[in-house]
């Protein structure tokens, strides 16, 4: 897939409410059909983007959601990024483990979305927002 078509392919979903999380659900699960992602693949990333853009409604108040199909060597896949301005997270290492949750919440978001994905990526200081990369290929 050449740039053009990997930035025709890529979608901005605002995250600033509940209804948008549910907006982000719908357009990753087409972009994910659109890459040939087995109907398993595009509901567990599908469930990864939704823990993700609620974390961002609920600890951020706003951000946003960016999906892309990619084509890399033999595969292809989608790329999720979703960004925040938010306060950020102290410790994104503890913060990806089992029951924690600074809310009051069963502390599974994150730690679900990262098993639900092949590839998890978390950038995040606390005060300065956070920025998680998640990547679903196709088998």
């Amino acid at each position: 897939m050449d740039d053009v078509s990997a930035r025709q392919s890529e979608i901005r979903v605002p995250i600033r409410e509940e209804p948008d999380v549910a907006m982000a659900r719908k357009h990753v699960r087409e972009a994910a059909m659109r890459a040939g992602l087995s109907q398993a693949a595009r509901e567990a990333l599908a469930i990864a983007v939704s823990e993700i853009a609620r974390n961002i409604v609920v600890y951020a108040g706003w951000g946003e959601i960016c999906i892309q199909v990619v084509q890399e060597a033999d595969r292809c896949g989608i790329v999720v990024i979703a960004a925040d301005e938010g306060p950020g997270i102290a410790d994104p290492q503890q913060a990806l483990e089992d029951g924690y949750s600074t809310g009051d919440s069963l502390g599974l978001g994150l730690s679900s979305a990262m098993r639900l994905v092949d590839e998890f990526e978390i950038v995040s200081e606390g005060g300065k927002g956070t920025t998680i990369t998640m990547r679903k290929w196709s088998q």
